[in-house]
């Protein structure tokens, strides 16, 4: 019999474990046919016990199908307890209150055995291009609209693939060879995980994981209570209103830090919407979870026992606990800002330690062109269907100007315009850094971008828009000023709407125009020399130094020092 595992036989089987995953999501990128996942790598990965606790996450992946899918595999398992499981099963699901919150998104779990005795799951979620239904909208009013519901179910038998879904998923999505493609890509990542797990217990004569696993989860467990118990205890409270649709959204939470757990309840968020942007639970958790860690314990790795230490709650038939059939397309609008919520009430307990609001809301487009959405079709017109991915700024950092073009919560990356172009008719004609667009602050926050896209076969095309921060900007914090409201138009000047599809005409170009992060601490505290290297950068305006910072620069673009001087001691005097 195996003797019990030392202190640094752990660390290495553990070091191991998440390189393992991090191979595993790897490989998901590499065999992807969509840009979500090779491009932006809108992913996650995960290995979990036979009791369905997460052991290990690959670093490559987004908080939202990480954490909610940490929470998934219990619901495989409900439905398909492991000792029914067989070398060879593979399941799926995309039910958004038991996946990672919408249709798009199709998880995969994977029995792993070792001498013919289950031993492990493996996990994996991508977002896939198309599911059918109205598409990347959220103008859908139930879930119904949205595509293809797959419930809890075999993908594979015993190593036979289910031809029958996969022919059902071919008859329902706009992007066949794509989707299916990803399934296969799914199926190859948890596969690719398999074996290098099988090849770590091998090699240190591990029967199981039970042990180890133990180990993972206690210890995570132990340090996030070591954190917590050094924190205030309390409960703060903090708001939100955000664009909405139909009206605007207000998010609420109350944080309670108690002896070992941080509470997060938000009683007095909107009830629900008449359209997609609803937010399962399960959603509502992974980025409320998220943000929390990555505020009090960044370092300790994020697995099940990490997770346990953060309880998140929230009334039913809200915005942020939408139950079936609500429409969810769009639950990632309101899942992205719970994060600056959760900071609004950590920053009254821990003031300098989170950063100001940022875009958060990704600002991805959805462009399409086919019959019934830009036309009639016909010979020489070009059906296409990609979201390509970008973002607005991050807020401010105590400490440092809030990152430019930089998705924050979501971590996903921006998609090449070469990508785009590659594999549909659009010509991405500018991108760029929008000047002036992140708050003022002693922190300047982080630049939205400006992008400018047309047809080069001058034809029609649509745009599928879900985007905040329209009318609500990202708000500063402790003095600092809001970032620049994100718009939409058309290169002939007409404006568009942030939210719903519209159509882009022949000739015209698509304007895109993102927000900006937050800034951080009274602008007039911001050195001087860096205003003057805003400016000289094309960060900020000119007029915005001296209107924002008090700054006046000479001619040769270094800062005027006596006239600086006078003009911050009287806007101080104010």
């Amino acid at each position: 019999m195996r003797s019990p595992l030392g202190e640094i036989e752990i660390q290495i089987l553990w070091d191991r474990l998440l390189s393992v995953v991090e191979e595993q999501a790897q490989t998901l990128v590499r065999t992807a046919f969509s840009t979500a996942a090779r491009e932006a790598g809108d992913i996650s990965a995960g290995v979990f016990d036979m009791q369905g606790r997460m052991l290990a996450q690959a670093v490559t992946g987004t908080p939202g199908h990480i954490n909610s899918m940490a929470r998934s595999v219990v619901h495989f398992l409900d439905a398909f307890p492991a000792a029914t499981l067989k070398p060879g099963d593979v399941l799926i699901t995309n039910d958004p209150w038991k996946g990672t919150g919408h249709l798009f998104d199709l998880t995969v779990v994977t029995p792993v055995f070792l001498e013919g005795r289950g031993v492990a799951l493996f996990a994996c979620t991508t977002h896939v291009v198309d599911i059918g239904g109205l598409g990347s909208s959220v103008e859908g009013r139930q879930v119904y609209h949205e595509g293809l519901y797959i419930p809890l179910m075999h993908l594979a038998r015993e190593g036979r693939m289910n031809d029958d879904l996969l022919n059902i998923v071919r008859a329902n999505v706009r992007e066949p060879v794509q989707v299916v493609g990803d399934i296969y890509a799914l199926v190859a990542c948890n596969e690719k995980g398999g074996q290098r797990l099988l090849d770590m217990m091998r090699e240190y004569e591990l029967a199981d994981l039970e042990e180890l696993g133990e180990q993972i989860v206690s210890r995570s467990r132990r340090a996030m209570a070591e954190v917590i118990a050094k924190l205030p205890r309390g409960s703060w409270s903090a708001s939100m209103i955000i664009d909405g649709f139909e009206a605007p959204v207000t998010l609420a939470a109350t944080l309670t830090i108690g002896e070992d757990r941080v509470l997060v309840d938000f009683a007095g968020s909107s009830g629900l919407s008449g359209y997609a942007i609803n937010c399962p639970l399960c959603y509502t958790e992974a980025y409320t979870a998220f943000g929390v860690k990555a505020a009090l314990a960044p370092w300790i790795p994020n697995n099940t026992g990490t997770l346990d230490a953060i309880v998140v709650t929230a009334p039913e038939n809200t915005i942020v606990n939408a139950p079936h059939p609500a429409a969810v397309y769009g639950r990632s609008l309101i899942g992205h800002m719970l994060p600056d919520v959760v900071y609004g009430c950590l920053n009254q307990t821990m003031p300098g330690t989170v950063p100001a609001e940022g875009t958060s809301n990704l600002w991805n487009l959805s462009l399409v062109a086919g019959h019934g959405l830009t036309g009639t079709g016909g010979t020489g017109t070009r059906a296409f269907n990609v979201t390509t991915f970008h973002s607005g700024g991050a807020g401010a950092r105590p400490r440092q100007d809030g990152l430019s073009a930089t998705p924050f919560p979501s971590g996903v990356r921006n998609v090449p315009v070469e990508i785009t172009e590659a594999i549909t008719p659009l010509v991405v004609w500018r991108k760029e850094f929008r000047r002036g667009s992140g708050g003022p602050g002693r922190q300047r926050g982080g630049l939205g971008q400006r992008m400018e896209i047309a047809s080069r076969d001058d034809a029609a095309f649509g745009i599928h828009a879900r985007f905040e921060r329209g009318v609500h900007p990202a708000r500063g914090r402790e003095g600092g000023g809001p970032g620049a409201t994100g718009r939409l138009g058309l290169g002939s000047g007409a404006a568009l709407r942030v939210k719903g599809f519209q159509r882009i005409p022949a000739g015209d170009r698509l304007i895109v125009e993102m927000p900006g992060g937050g800034g951080y601490g009274d602008p007039l505290a911001r050195d001087p020399a860096l205003v003057a290297r805003d400016v000289r950068y094309g960060l900020i305006e000119p007029d915005q130094a001296a209107e924002h910072y008090g700054v006046v620069l000479h001619q040769d673009g270094t800062p005027d020092e006596p006239r600086t001087a006078t003009l911050r001691a009287a806007r101080a005097a104010r």
